[in-house]
């Protein structure tokens, strides 16, 4: 470290053209970058970053400096940069191959770069000026991207009780979106564990987020609300917090977004619904007799431009089914035209996938074939089921349900035809050897069914 200057210029000669340098290598094309590897590990291992952190702390009124501190920096942590951002590039590469990114993270905590980007949060939320909007931005973010290594993040999180958690609280109620966004996403990422879920969810952040939610239900920020929703997901994966949440509200706040036109908020709705009714029967039943909500489900389950939303759609529409176990919701995705939608899911490529939409439809099957069985047949579903199990590259669980299937839509006249039509028998007696137990078993007990059906 060189000794502090005698002045402002002095300052300026001896640190601005040794940081533009470093900044220069950071932003480099990509197919030099790859060149650049070994000098980026040894810089971090020469102390760069306290060094950067020690600079930024004592210089952080000058805007020449800070800038490119926050530069280095965001390249340090795999900045993800928005094209929004008015002095970085739109194009920030990851240049730091091999070296532990985790590890980055970490070492930029301890180094103090935390309170840094807190005190420049600080200096710069009520100015209106574009430079001071765009470095309140930069260490809005870098504090996020910070959060996404493990061991930095439960470090800062401190039991829930540490001061920058407490401080990245406050952002959430703010009246700048820019915090609003940082805070709602820092939470999201403090809520990758049960632990810290439990904790949070006990000391009322989902009120705060129900909050946030409210304020941007019309015409409001997009992406506060997709961070908003990120959150509530994440929170409500741990079992404990699944009736807390529903008791305080929050379907019905997540269901407000129902009218989105925007693919992230849809998809991250869906998934904060999904989370939410897993094994809550009550809940289940009372969305999946919700026919906006279903009709919304089925719309979405065609929207092929978006497959995470798609995907989304059709786990939820068998998550209903799955969970509640009632009638009445088979009826209402009946008659929205969810049925054909579950068919094509059991096609999926992925097996969790299919193996959700087969169980839905055996529960379908043996609690409301009647109902659903010109849809069934109309989807072709006994040829699709033909073809999983005549497929050897199907998963033993798909197999199984397949065969369970069968044997409940034995129940109908037209789906019974169709199964001795294509010699199910010849198919399914060659499971029986499988070396997967419960298939063979399985295999035995619908050859039976459908010899004596015969």
């Amino acid at each position: 470290e060189h000794s502090a200057a005698n002045n402002q210029n002095d300052f300026c000669v001896l640190y601005t053209f040794p940081l533009f340098i470093m900044k220069q290598l950071f932003l480099r094309d990509s197919k030099v970058l790859s060149s650049l590897d070994s000098l980026q590990a040894q810089l971090i291992n020469m102390g760069v970053i306290p060094t950067l952190v020690k600079l930024l702390g004592i210089h952080c009124q000058n805007a020449a400096l800070t800038e490119m501190c926050l530069v280095a920096f965001g390249n340090l942590a795999e900045l993800e940069s928005s094209k929004e951002q008015t002095f970085i590039s739109s194009q920030v590469l990851v240049i730091l191959l091999t070296y532990p990114l985790d590890a980055i993270k970490l070492q930029l905590v301890e180094a103090g770069l935390v309170e840094c980007l807190l005190e420049i949060v600080q200096q710069k939320v009520d100015s209106d000026k574009e430079d001071d909007i765009a470095e309140l931005k930069t260490a809005s973010d870098l504090m996020v991207l910070l959060l996404l290594g493990d061991e930095s993040m439960q470090k800062l999180f401190e039991g829930g009780k540490g001061n920058v958690f407490q401080r990245v609280l406050s952002w959430i109620p703010s009246n700048n979106h820019q915090l609003q966004l940082a805070g709602a996403l820092a939470i999201a990422n403090f809520a990758r564990n049960d632990g810290n879920c439990i904790h949070m969810v006990d000391n009322g952040i989902v009120e705060k987020l129900m909050d946030l939610l409210d304020r941007h239900v019309e015409d409001g920020n997009v992406t506060v609300q997709h961070a908003a929703l990120s959150a509530l997901r994440n929170l409500a994966i741990p079992v404990v917090n699944k009736a807390k949440m529903l008791s305080a509200g929050v379907t019905e706040a997540v269901l407000k977004f129902l009218k989105s036109e925007m693919p992230p908020v849809q998809f991250k709705l869906l998934g904060t619904l999904r989370m939410l009714i897993d094994a809550q029967a009550e809940a289940a039943e009372q969305l999946g007799k919700n026919v906006k909500l279903v009709e919304r489900l089925v719309e979405w389950c065609e929207a092929k431009d978006h497959a995470g939303v798609m995907g989304e759609s059709n786990r939820l529409l068998s998550a209903l089914i799955r969970h509640s176990k009632s009638k009445d919701v088979i009826k209402t995705i009946v008659q929205s035209g969810g049925i054909k939608h579950l068919v094509t899911m059991a096609t999926s490529e992925h097996v969790i996938m299919q193996n959700e939409a087969l169980v839905a439809l055996a529960l379908i099957a043996a609690l409301e074939l009647g109902t659903a069985e010109k849809d069934l047949e109309s989807a072709k579903l006994v040829q699709i089921l033909h073809r999983l199990l005549a497929d050897e590259r199907s998963a033993p669980e798909i197999k199984y349900n397949s065969m369970v299937l069968i044997c409940a839509l034995m129940g109908s006249e037209s789906l019974h035809k169709e199964v001795q039509d294509l010699a199910f028998l010849d198919v399914v007696s060659k499971l029986r050897s499988h070396e997967n137990k419960s298939v063979a078993q399985q295999a035995s007990l619908t050859e039976q069914r459908l010899t004596v059906d015969s």
